[in-house]
């Protein structure tokens, strides 16, 4: 509070031109220290006299309210020149011409104004200057909450050229109850009418009505283009809105939502018995298709074997493997791989960043619908005894299915995520025609590669000599791997024994520097308490100096009646005295405070009078200087105690 009242008086004094530190003090304790107040009082807006008695009128340029720094236009003549007034008034700014420059729809109108008009007229000028109507105005630069529709723009302090922005809005609102807005927290409470519950769910301003919707999906597996929702406010472009901004209930919001009707599609199998292998023709309504996970069908002959291995637009690539296993199975019995649950990321973990000793190969399997291989390659190829055992002691296989745009996108971007760029490209070069494919996946070198891949086009020697040939290959990799590993671990504990004999031959300077700290720490606390008294006492000094200084009236003017002078010698070293003029009427209070504010606190020093001697400090303090015999002057000695 002592930083903000000092820089209050800089500016008050460097506005007023009142040199006198007191009688600035008086003022803008009058006006419980409010600057514009104190301003105003000493250097009234009417044009009327200052109270103060002087002639000196200052132009004042006033900003907005939430600026706090107010400063003087020109520098105010010298206060001993009384005669000498300022030509300027603050009236006459309402009479002179306002010029501004208003920004609007990425365009610079220049607009000039009398400065008797009112904002309302200002208003009125932009409706037909640019068109926005009055009532969807929101004026930013004029001025804070000043800028009322009676306010004249003269009274705003706007200078020459003010740069105005206009925007057009539904329904104004200001920047801060904007900014309250968007810190809200929202509660909104959403029953789910197809299955009876309810969620209370709490979001920040910055949501967005689309995310909320989202997260519902995550909730109740109502797909977003499917959710049919009741309680949402009417606002145009709802989705991309903010909540802070859709007009929500508080403290809570009630919402309902359920799944839309969707399509229902009929998949007629029929088996033709009349050629020699048997077919299958799928004949399927005309409509938009297969086109999301939660479609319904109406399956008229069940073939498990028609089933997807995956089903399209997976979301989470993890339940799409388990989805992968579990169908594959069904599909094609008992007598087959077993599957990675999981996604790739956490397969590579599982068997390529293992210790050396404990890896395993990775072997991803890519399956697609349309080729003509698929069945083939899974039931005999991955059904042989000799595949199955290679397979499952010495590899980690994840299986995915291709057949779907949106599954296949999925896949190559955890490849890339996971094996780079390269990787990715691999497989996506691998045509239709030579799926199904196993990708083998190996750790060379400290790099996690694609070491071959083996196409669907192949038979049973065929793939059972690449998964070997991988196999010595790996196997080779990982006994070279294990002894860098031994001789890296073998480093590691020669480097910790160091380490350890290092740390043993520290302890015993440690023991002795922990004492030095010790006491290094002791002797600073005693300094760090001792500067923290001092400190204490000084601040309490200053504070009873300032509080004597502000009770200590002005000092009156020389040649005032019934004034007494008064000359106080400073005690050694001092070799100066202090002089000052006051009222014969003003008490040894006065007197002692003055002494107080220039750092002699009677509490320290005793006043003492030269004739007869006397002590005055116990004296009475209530006693005028007149009564003391201390008029017309006198001269008084500082003693310390």
């Amino acid at each position: 509070m002592a930083e903000n009242r000092e820089e209050i008086l800089a500016n008050f004094q460097g506005i007023t031109a009142i040199d006198d530190v007191a009688e600035a003090i008086y003022h803008l304790d009058e006006a419980n220290w409010d600057l514009l107040s104190a301003i105003n009082r000493v250097m009234p807006q009417d044009g009327s006299r200052p109270a103060r008695g002087d002639n000196n009128d200052v132009d004042v340029e006033m900003i907005d309210d939430d600026i706090s720094v107010i400063t003087p236009k020109t520098r105010p003549p010298d206060r001993e020149d009384s005669s000498q007034a300022s030509t300027s008034s603050p009236r006459n700014s309402y009479t002179s011409l306002v010029e501004l420059q208003i920004h609007y729809n990425n365009k610079v109108h220049d607009v000039h104004m009398s400065g008797a008009a009112t904002v309302n007229d200002l208003k009125k000028r932009l409706e037909s200057v640019c068109g926005v109507p009055v009532c969807r105005q929101q004026i930013s630069g004029l001025g804070g909450s000043r800028a009322t529709s009676s306010a004249a723009l003269g009274g705003l302090g706007l200078q020459p050229n003010t740069v105005l922005r206009l925007k057009q809005a539904d329904e104004l609102m200001p920047d801060d109850e904007v900014a309250e807005r968007l810190t809200n927290t929202y509660v909104l409470h959403v029953t789910h009418e197809d299955v009876g519950k309810d969620y209370t769910l709490k979001y920040p301003g910055t949501k967005t009505v689309q995310e909320v919707k989202n997260d519902i999906f995550s909730l109740t597996d109502i797909p977003v283009r499917h959710q049919v929702w009741t309680g949402w406010p009417v606002v145009t472009g709802l989705d991309d809105t903010v909540l802070a901004m859709v007009g929500l209930d508080m403290p809570q919001h009630e919402l309902a939502v359920k799944r839309g009707p969707t399509k229902e599609y009929k998949r007629i199998v029929v088996e033709s018995s009349d050629s020699e292998n048997s077919s299958v023709e799928e004949i399927e309504d005309s409509g938009d298709g297969f086109t999301c996970e939660d479609d319904m069908f109406v399956e008229l002959v069940n073939s498990e074997r028609l089933r997807p291995l995956m089903s399209e637009h997976v979301e989470d690539e993890a339940l799409g493997c388990i989805e992968f296993a579990e169908r594959f199975r069904a599909r094609y019995g008992p007598n087959t791989p077993h599957f990675f649950e999981g996604t790739l990321q956490d397969a590579i973990k599982e068997s390529c960043l293992q210790p050396a000793r404990e890896r395993k190969l990775l072997g991803v399997y890519l399956h697609h619908e349309q080729s003509v291989l698929a069945n083939v390659f899974c039931a005999q190829l991955l059904g042989c005894e000799t595949v199955l055992h290679t397979l499952n002691h010495n590899f980690v296989l994840y299986g995915w299915d291709l057949t779907d745009p949106d599954n296949n996108n999925m896949l190559l971007n955890s490849v890339a995520n996971a094996l780079g760029p390269v990787a990715s490209m691999t497989i996506r070069s691998i045509p239709v025609e030579r799926l199904p494919a196993l990708v083998i996946i190996m750790r060379v070198r400290s790099n996690t590669e694609i070491y071959s891949v083996i196409n669907g086009n192949v038979g049973v020697s065929e793939l059972v000599g690449g998964l070997v040939e991988a196999l010595e290959r790996f196997a080779a990799q990982r006994d070279e791997d294990a002894r860098l590993e031994r001789e890296r671990d073998a480093r590691q504990r020669v480097k910790l024994e160091q380490d350890e004999a290092y740390q043993a031959s520290l302890e015993a300077d440690r023991a002795k520097e922990q004492l030095k700290k010790q006491q290094e720490l002791e002797k600073n606390q005693e300094i760090e308490r001792a500067e923290s008294e001092r400190q204490i006492e000084e601040a309490k000094k200053e504070a009873d100096r300032a509080s004597a200084q502000a009770r200590v009236p002005a000092e009156p003017a020389d040649g005032t009646h019934d004034v007494t002078r008064i000359r106080i010698r400073l005690p050694p070293p001092h070799d100066s005295a202090l002089e000052r003029r006051f009222n014969g009427g003003d008490t040894l209070a006065v007197l002692f405070d003055f002494l107080a504010s220039k750092g002699f606190p009677k509490e320290s020093y005793k006043v003492i009078s030269s004739w007869p001697r006397r002590d005055l400090t116990m004296e009475s303090h209530s006693s005028t200087l007149k009564a003391m015999k201390l008029f017309p002057q006198e001269t008084l000695m500082l003693e310390e105690r």
